[in-house]
């Protein structure tokens, strides 16, 4: 992560506020109010001897940066990262191991913010968790929210409650511990690459290696060192390491909770880690990402759903361009896909396919392949020109989702399908009017000499890709 934010530094992306500032709220308003502004340095926060950070990847230029890519080849390298993972290199030190806490306060030691009013308690909100299945071997890399919890009676407050869906994997090799008599090992890492980050957002197979992922979004291997008091490797230049188990049958009442589309939501209870270790970089600086819906929460997990979705549609033989899960539909629930040269039914066939592969997928938008996905203005032409509502809208009532659905009943949701793409036999000719691509170009250097900006660098009109 620290060569990342030297870049946004570098490049005027980062904000340092040097007033304390508190934990209780004070630090959410400020990435709030600049949820699509620049990363934000908090150089003193109140109580607590390390630094914070915000907003690093809340757009996705600032995802393609993390990751050393363009914003046009990103996708089909998480789509690569996928397919051809590189196995994680073991070193013996790593920073993030520089300084080592036994039965620690979590509540003392980590600058966890308050979020919002509804909310019970602070939270880790960048934690990627890592565990192991000790029968299988096979490991599982993950995002999941950890609620700091008080003992309330003296004793130090080393236990946090980590927020997984009972279909969570993490749940799933809870449970299958659980059976064997055994508490679950983890390990959650604060401070990532953003590669790491974003390959801890992808929805693999129970046992696929996200950090081999990693690898390959990185071109190199993640170099991992062994944690202190359990077995499991860790990302060794991350900052922050909490150790300890997760037991399944111990459970805390979370009660509200802010979720991806901007409300509460009322999960019931979820199981709790005992943390024995924390450790740390010497000036480790505690990531934070704004939950709720804010840009940074949506966008890392919609960019790593839509390479997935991408990938799924290749797999049955769609000829998508590119997939789009963007903030607007919350990073979760409304996907587009722009197909390249298809057929009659190709269409419905994405969106079947869609629905089938991710749950929380609701709403799908079909458009041609010069549309940029990503762009609500270019999507948002393609349906007021191109769809009829007569024929090119399917609603599919009673299909299953998942919990975090805002308007589910009883597990299943209506899903709507826009086929916004070009018919022929609706009109005769569909050229667009906009000035020639060569004059365009010219013109934008001669705005971007001026100072003006680049509006226009490309020399392509609004509506191209």
């Amino acid at each position: 992560m620290r060569a990342f934010v030297d870049a946004l530094a570098q490049r005027g992306e980062l904000l340092r506020v040097d007033e304390p500032v508190d934990t209780r709220f004070e630090i959410s308003a400020w990435l709030a109010q600049l949820a699509e502004g620049p990363a934000v340095k908090f150089d003193q926060v109140t109580g607590y001897a390390n630094p914070a950070i915000g907003n690093l990847l809340n757009s996705l230029d600032r995802i393609a940066l993390g990751l050393d890519i363009s914003r046009d080849e990103m996708q089909q390298r998480i789509v690569a990262a996928i397919e051809q993972g590189i196995t994680p290199e073991r070193v013996a030190h790593g920073p993030c191991q520089d300084t080592i806490v036994f039965s620690p306060d979590l509540r003392r030691e980590i600058p966890a913010p308050v979020f919002f009013p509804q909310e019970t308690g602070p939270y880790i909100t960048a934690g990627v968790i890592f565990a192991r299945d000790s029968r299988t071997g096979k490991g599982n890399v993950s995002f999941a929210r950890v609620k700091l919890l008080d003992d309330g009676d003296g004793e130090k407050g080393n236990r946090g409650m980590v927020g997984i869906a009972p279909n969570h994997h993490l749940a799933v090799m809870a449970r299958d511990a659980k059976a064997r008599g055994e508490t679950l090992p983890i390990a959650v890492t604060v401070g990532n690459h953003p590669a790491v980050l974003i390959a801890a957002a992808l929805y693999l197979r129970l046992g696929d290696d996200e950090l081999a992922c990693a690898g390959t979004l990185l071109g190199e291997p993640v170099r991992t060192v062994p944690c202190k008091t359990i077995d499991l490797d860790v990302p060794a230049h991350c900052e922050w390491v909490l150790e300890g188990t997760l037991d399944i049958d111990e459970q805390h009442e979370e009660v509200l909770v802010s979720e991806f589309h901007g409300m509460y939501e009322p999960y019931g209870s979820g199981p709790v880690a005992t943390f024995h270790c924390l450790t740390r970089r010497n000036d480790a600086l505690f990531q934070i990402i704004e939950p709720g819906y804010y840009p940074e929460h949506t966008l890392i997990g919609g960019v790593a759903i839509a390479a997935g979705l991408a990938r799924a549609l290749r797999a049955v033989a769609v000829p998508v361009r590119e997939v789009a899960v963007g903030h607007g539909g919350c990073g979760r629930l409304s996907a587009v896909v722009s197909l390249n040269a298809h057929r009659a039914g190709d269409a419905r066939k994405a969106m079947f396919a869609l629905w089938g592969s991710v749950n929380l997928i609701k709403n799908i938008t079909i458009v041609d392949e010069d549309i940029d996905p990503w762009n609500p203005s270019q999507v948002e032409w393609a349906v007021a020109a191109c769809m009829r509502p007569d024929r090119d809208l399917l609603i599919v009532p009673g299909v299953r989702t998942d919990r975090s659905e805002p308007i589910k009943q009883g597990g299943v949701a209506t899903k709507l399908g826009i086929d916004a793409t070009r018919k022929a036999d609706d009109r005769p000719d569909w050229t667009r009017a906009v000035p020639p691509p060569d004059v365009m170009r010219r013109v934008a250097q001669r705005i971007a000499a001026r100072g003006e900006g680049e509006p226009g660098a490309t020399g392509r009109s609004p509506l191209d890709p």
